[in-house]
């Protein structure tokens, strides 16, 4: 009768002790999963950013150039652009909420609720997966 229970809680450790790994594995593939998804957006978002920054850029060469040729004078077509970007600048402070702060919180709200979805979804689908096999197993018993 003793071996009997021995067994019963080894074999119950061992149960145990796979289950936690199991779900520590899960965890951090869930943790990694969610750090891959944070680390694209935030590379995609730093590469449009440079994108955008070398577009700029060279369209200020080339209306410095531009405004160059027309007054024939390429200090005062590189100061015209100069003053265009410093006015472009003032405007991106004075309208950065609207502009860059709320379409950003946007994003990663519409990310954080895709993926809170998601795990919805997931959650019902267990649930649903367990009221089918207890119905079989009522149906079978």
């Amino acid at each position: 009768m003793e071996d009997n229970f021995s067994n019963y809680f080894s074999e119950t450790g061992k149960v145990a002790r796979n289950y936690l790994e199991t779900r520590l594995d899960l965890i951090k593939l869930q943790a990694a999963g969610k750090l891959s998804k944070a680390l694209g957006l935030f590379f995609s978002l730093i590469m449009a950013f440079l994108l955008f920054f070398f577009v700029i850029v060279f369209l200020g060469m080339v209306v410095g150039f531009w405004i160059g040729e027309m007054t024939d004078s390429f200090a005062i077509g590189f100061s015209c652009a100069a003053g265009f970007f410093v006015i472009l600048f003032v405007i991106i402070i004075l309208f950065r909420k609207s502009l860059i702060q709320r379409p950003l919180a946007n994003l990663l709200a519409a990310e954080l609720v895709e993926e809170i979805e998601e795990m919805e979804e997931r959650r019902e689908e267990k649930k649903e997966m367990r009221r089918e096999e207890r119905e079989k197993q009522q149906a079978a018993g």
